[in-house]
């Protein structure tokens, strides 16, 4: 790709205008519709029922571990190899290839942790119509049907599962273009074939026939497909592709009897519960920079996660689809558009049919690579696509504090008197951020010489209150020949190439004229992470962390602000990888940031382009969101997506990135960025400073209010990113991961659970009064997390609020610990003790964890931590050891226990480790039945009792 010419120099420079100044929402012209995009309208058009691929029973081939079988399409005679898999952990793995492509096709590196372990499968049955495969499971089995070609996974008499049940399996083999001198020399070649053929024919029975290598000249020979317009090549508005390869595009229809509510692939701005789309566009998976994104609608945005998790008050599942291609969904159901009287109807009518969804998957290109998840609860799923692509990292703890970030602060000066105004206001923060501008001309790993001109000197500053700081690290690369990133990079050869492969791709972004590392090599990555040693990062010291932007990657003179599919990534084109790109971009700084620490110290990284495995390299956020109310509430639902698709690590603008949020929005934006995993303020440079002292004193103490209870809760995010990071669970969860079985809780998106133990309705509304949140669990209780006053589950509560109130609730039958001592910033409450708040259940029972570690390295994985259950049971509230063997120690102490939702003891009695004996004094509320026993004293670290007598 050339640069921009100078007489396009102009327009470009007015469209960077426009875009700061913010006057301009979303340009959907500047983004694809399936109907421009030629493969998914190509595919689309196919009709359901139609399939012309049929199994070729006699290619079977049956080991302990694997079923291999070939397809063949009827109508062209082309074959596929289809690779059935039984995974461990209830999964089962479909693979699909052409039997021999003229070259390889691209299969996703890099996603998957690991080969994945296979179990035994057997054959149970198989006559001319298919075969019956044990899956080793008690009563799973897969019928596998010949023509036309369809898997149906069942458990007893019950289908989970059918693939290509719609007969929407395609499969563009690659192939030569008929109006090449190319073609002609095949065309050749296949009537030298006929020939041959001719000769032997006479001793080759009608069966032979049939197994004929599927060879270019064959083929050639047996297509029936005619060229349509965007299969060699393809124009969007100004901006040409050319394809190579032709058409490639693969499809998969599954459908899921019994099944209404489907959730997952991100990223959308939508609700969490996806829609059908019969009457409109699929959602599309297409990692893009989109400006001002639209709510509620389908389209693409930053980044793409290809998995879609099913839920039924019977069961849940997933389908994971290992494409990194662009790649459109259709999701169709057969309740679609009924209303509760109608299904209501249905059944009293005695209707026979049960609710089913189909997922249709069409990629752009590669190979059909999908993990069947069979859970069947949802933890059970979590861990399964867990197994295959890993777990949240596991942040430092001082990650899950406060981050106070805009687009620039302008020079040392600005980021010492903004940290100042922390301390002046007894606010607690844990980082502050810098944008573009603090890099020298936009030339990243370097420091504005007139307004950053001394960073160790602010990175001390920082350091010496226990903070750290930010900086943006974006992948292009300014074309500057005195640039010396950007000279040893190109020296290397390590640049994303033009489509003829020549010249190294160059496109437009904030530096201007950009090179693009391809992060896709292994040396490319390697080297990028060598860049992050302090002998290479001058000025940077070990409290400066990570932001990835724009690591779509963003192009501005781009198709859809993002790199044309015919560039060159070594022999692959983009098209092949572009989901990819973010991910690798985030996995090299992650490793960069380890490696300058020696391999000691855990890295905390920012993206904001993601795919499969993400969440192994650090944190997401929702990208450029508006400073509006809708924006608010879509915040939730967007991240409750992530959470489901594994990403868990994610957060949202606090106010709104562009334009200026009212001081009733941004306190409200706080109370709901406060519960979210990852809390970060963000402002664009044209919006007035935000800094939360700015909006008058009631404003502060009230945003002053929300950073504190952050704060106070840190052992308890902390403990619950532990057990993300181990199980696979989402940390902030739908209502129904936890409640499975109560179908009022499969379609909320406006509130959600932190861990199993906290429920949080956020004030979403201008001007609300009050706001009604559903408790669930019929046999739970309730606790508010403020007033301590009990309230039932399994209801719809009204509540009263005012400016202070977040409704937050605590389940009862947990125990939730607190630090209540609250200090400038994470690090420096380390040693702090701890508050434990115990909320009985209906049985006077409750359990909880505390989970210690020193914050910051690696050692937890060598058993350096301390994680105790805590539980309360007849009367005794006690601490015991989870890890015989682990091997850590801490100087925090307890300093109080709250119970609530138990009776007045007439004594308390505490036993130590060492065996002693004392009683505790206490206090009761008997109007919310609260307990509070003080300076108990006890190490938290250490094994104990507490009898309520």
């Amino acid at each position: 790709m050339a640069t921009f010419s100078e007489s396009m120099a102009p327009v470009l420079l007015l469209c960077l205008a426009l875009c700061l100044t913010g006057t301009w929402a979303v340009d959907r012209s500047n983004f694809k519709t399936c109907d421009q995009s030629a493969f998914c309208k190509r595919q689309r058009a196919l009709k359901a029922g139609e399939s012309p691929y049929r199994a070729l029973l006699e290619t079977m081939e049956l080991t302990n571990t694997k079923l291999t079988l070939q397809l063949i399409n009827d109508k062209n005679k082309v074959r596929l190899l289809l690779e059935l898999y039984r995974l461990q952990g209830n999964m089962t793995r479909v693979k699909i290839n052409e039997l021999k492509p003229l070259k390889p096709r691209f299969e996703v590196p890099d996603v998957l942790i690991k080969e994945p372990s296979t179990e035994p499968m057997s054959l149970l049955s198989q006559d001319e119509n298919g075969v019956v495969l044990s899956l080793g499971v008690e009563s799973q089995r897969v019928i596998l049907s010949v023509r036309p070609f369809r898997l149906d996974i069942m458990e007893g008499r019950e289908v989970l599962m059918s693939l290509n049940s719609r007969g929407l399996l395609a499969f563009e083999h690659l192939r030569i273009r008929k109006d090449t001198f190319t073609y002609k020399v095949t065309s050749t070649v296949a009537s030298v074939w006929d020939n041959v053929k001719r000769v032997f024919s006479s001793s080759q029975t009608d069966g032979e026939a049939e197994k004929k290598d599927a060879d270019p000249a064959s083929q050639a020979e047996d297509e029936e497909e005619k060229d349509e317009d965007g299969m060699w090549e393809e124009t969007f508005k100004t901006f040409a592709d050319s394809k190579p390869n032709g058409p490639t595009a693969i499809s998969l229809d599954f459908s899921l009897p019994g099944v209404e509510h489907v959730y997952g692939i991100p990223e959308h701005a939508d609700s969490a519960r996806l829609k059908t789309t019969d009457n409109g566009d699929p959602y599309r998976l297409h990692n893009m920079d989109v400006y001002k994104y639209e709510l509620y609608n389908p389209m693409a945005l930053y980044g793409s996660v290809p998995l879609i998790v099913a839920h039924s008050a019977q069961r849940t599942s997933g389908i994971f689809w290992l494409n990194a291609a662009e790649t459109w969904v259709d999701i169709s159901s057969n309740t679609a558009g009924k209303t509760v009287f109608g299904k209501m109807l249905d059944y009293v009518q005695g209707s026979s049919e049960i609710p089913q969804t189909d997922v249709r998957w069409i990629s752009e290109s590669g190979v059909i690579d999908a993990f069947i998840l069979l859970g069947p609860r949802p933890q059970d799923v979590f861990a399964q696509y867990a197994a295959l692509t890993g777990t949240q990292a596991f942040p430092p703890i001082f990650a899950l504090g406060y981050h106070q970030c805009r687009w620039n602060y302008n020079d040392q000066e600005d980021v010492q008197a903004v940290d100042a105004g922390f301390d002046e206001h007894d606010i607690p923060y844990d980082f502050i951020w810098l944008d573009i501008e603090h890099a020298d001309g936009k030339r990243y790993f370097t420091w504005d010489p007139h307004k950053f001109g001394m960073p160790k000197d602010m990175l001390q500053g920082l350091k010496d209150k226990k903070r750290k700081l930010v900086a943006i690290v974006d992948p292009h690369i300014k074309v500057d020949s005195n640039y010396k990133l950007y000279e040893e990079i190109r020296s290397r050869n390590l640049y994303v190439k033009t489509k003829d492969g020549g010249g190294d791709y160059d496109g437009w972004c904030w530096p201007g004229s950009s090179a693009y590392p391809d992060f896709t090599q292994p040396e490319m990555r390697t080297l990028w992470a060598s860049k992050f040693a302090y002998d290479q990062y001058e000025g940077s010291e070990d409290n400066l962390y990570v932001w990835n932007d724009m690591n779509e990657p963003s192009v501005f003179n781009g198709p859809e602000i993002t790199m044309i599919k015919d560039a060159k990534h070594g022999e692959w084109e983009h098209r092949d990888v572009h989901n990819l790109y973010g991910l690798y971009v985030q996995m090299a700084t992650a490793e960069g940031l380890i490696q300058r620490s020696g391999g000691t110290e855990r890295p905390f990284v920012l993206g904001r382009s993601f795919f499969a495995g993400t969440q192994r390299y650090g944190a997401i956020w929702t990208g450029d969101n508006i400073a509006e109310w809708d924006h608010l509430k879509i915040s939730l639902p967007m991240c409750l997506s992530l959470s489901v698709a594994g990403i868990h690590f994610c957060g949202a603008d606090i106010g709104g990135f562009f334009n200026a949020p009212s001081t009733e929005l941004l306190v409200r934006w706080y109370q709901t960025g406060c519960y979210m995993p990852f809390f970060r303020a963000h402002a664009h440079m044209d919006t007035p400073r935000r800094e939360p002292w700015l909006h008058g004193a009631e404003n502060t103490a009230l945003i002053r209010d929300i950073v504190r209870q952050r704060y106070t809760l840190l052992p308890f995010w902390y403990q619950v990113f532990y057990h993300s990071h181990t199980t696979g669970e989402p940390i902030m969860r739908m209502l129904w991961t936890e409640y499975p079985q109560e179908s009022a809780t499969f379609a909320i998106d406006d509130e959600f659970l932190i861990g199993r133990d906290l429920l949080v309705h956020p004030v979403t509304e201008q001007g609300a009064t009050g706001v009604t949140a559903y408790l669930p669990g019929k046999d739970e209780i309730w606790y508010d997390f403020f007033t301590y006053k009990k309230h039932n589950g399994g209801q719809n509560l009204y509540i009263p609020v005012t400016m202070s109130s977040i409704p937050v609730f605590q389940r009862g039958g947990s125990i939730i610990p607190k630090k209540l001592r609250v200090r400038r910033s994470s690090t420096c409450m380390e040693h702090d003790p701890y508050t434990l708040y115990v909320a009985a259940d209906l049985k006077n029972t409750a359990e909880g964890e505390l989970y210690i570690d020193d914050g910051h390295t690696f050692k937890y994985e060598k058993k350096e931590f301390i994680h105790r259950k805590l539980s309360l049971a007849n009367n005794v509230l006690s601490s015991v050891n989870l890890v015989p063997d682990a091997n850590f120690s801490t100087l925090s102490w307890i300093e109080r226990i709250v119970i609530v939702g138990t009776s007045k003891p007439s004594k308390v009695t505490l036993k130590t480790a060492n065996g002693l004996e004392r009683q505790l004094e206490f206090d009761f509320d008997a109007t919310v039945s609260m307990l509070t026993l003080r300076k108990p004293g006890m190490n938290a670290g250490d094994d104990w009792t507490v009898t309520l007598q």
